[in-house]
Formats: C-alpha cells, structure tokens, sequence
C-alpha cells in the first residue's frame, strides 16, 4: 500500500504542476501534512518549485507552484552533456584535459558565495557541504584518523559518468577549490559495491 508520501509523489507525477492546497483538498489531508510531505519530497530532489500563482487578493502571498524534477522527468540534456564533453575533451592531451576539467570546477565553485574571512578548516569543511548539497551530491564529512573524508551519497553526473569517469576529476578539482587543500580520492561510487564516493582531504 502507497505512503501519504508516495500518494503525494504520483499526484504531482499526473497533474505535472500543483499546489500544497491542491494536494491537501483532492488527497484528503491538512495543508500542514501536504507541506511537510512537499518540504521533504523537494530535499530528496524529486520535486521543484515550477512557479508561483498570485495570491488574488492584494498584499497576499502568492502560491508555490511545485512539479517534478527535470531530471525525474526527462530530458535531452544526459545526451547534450555527454556530446559537449566530447567536443570540449576529446581532442585533447592529458593535460589540457585535466585543465579544462580543473577551470569547470572553477567555474562551479564561483558560483557559490563563500566568506572570504573563513579560515577554519571545520568551517570550511561546512561550507563545502553545504554548497556540494545544493549541486545534488547529498554529501557530508566525517573525521577520520589521517584527516577528514568527505563523502558524496549521490554523483549529479550519474546518467554520464560511466562514458565519462574524467568528471571524477573534477570532483576532486572542486573539493579542492572549496577547501583550499589537495584531495584523493578513496573510494568511487558503486565501485566494489560501494554506494558513495569518499575523497580524503
């Protein structure tokens, strides 16, 4: 039998673009149950904000409009990504390879807003999570005997990264851009049955 949850996840699926009122009137539940099931749908990264609707009357809040992910959904950017890749990569030397590679992770990390005062390494460490978090790796860090590891639950490269393994790589180029520090990886992604990547710092 379907959870509240599930029941949530298929209406949204068949009606491609909702409301937490929508939810709660049509599946019998209170508006606080569907906004609690909508809050932790969106952190699994199964549904987004699609939009807003005015609110109809004057000063009031407009509604959030949610659907499914893009990458749920479908969409020709797996096939985009893997031929730009080709293009960018594919006639190039080792070095240049893992230069264009370090100068995309470059880019990735500029687009997160960091405090430029931070200099704690656990702050650091914090702050990378977070950001990695909101690129979709579900990552976090432990501390371990030789230094600190972190660990990324989910690759955002999934559907990709089998034809191309090099955005390991820039993984690990982003890490450092983040951390200030050199990484190695430790262990790859369903690599011996292993369910996540872990990069020691």
């Amino acid at each position: 039998m379907p959870t509240a949850r599930q029941k949530v996840f298929t209406y949204i699926k068949k009606h491609r673009a909702v409301t937490s009122a929508e939810i709660a009137r049509d599946l019998r539940m209170t508006a606080a149950n569907a906004r609690h099931h909508l809050s932790l749908l969106k952190k699994d990264g199964r549904i987004e904000e699609v939009g807003k609707k005015d609110a109809g009357i004057k000063g009031g809040r407009p509604t959030k409009i949610y659907g499914i992910t893009r990458h749920i959904r479908g969409d020709g950017l797996v096939t985009l990504s893997h031929h730009l890749l080709e293009e960018m990569l594919g006639s190039v030397n080792a070095r240049q390879k893992s230069g264009v590679l370090k100068n995309l992770a470059r880019r990735l990390a500029s687009s997160h807003t960091r405090e430029t005062s931070i200099s704690s390494p656990m702050i650091r460490l914090k702050d990378t999570v977070q950001h990695l978090n909101k690129l979709g790796y579900q990552s976090r860090w432990e501390a371990h005997a030789e230094g600190p590891r972190i660990i990324l639950g989910q690759c955002p490269y999934a559907a990709i990264i089998g034809k191309h393994p090099e955005l390991c790589e820039m993984d690990a180029a982003l890490l450092e851009e983040y951390l200030g520090q050199r990484v190695e990886q430790i262990e790859k992604l369903a690599g011996a049955g292993i369910p996540f990547c872990i990069f020691g710092v």
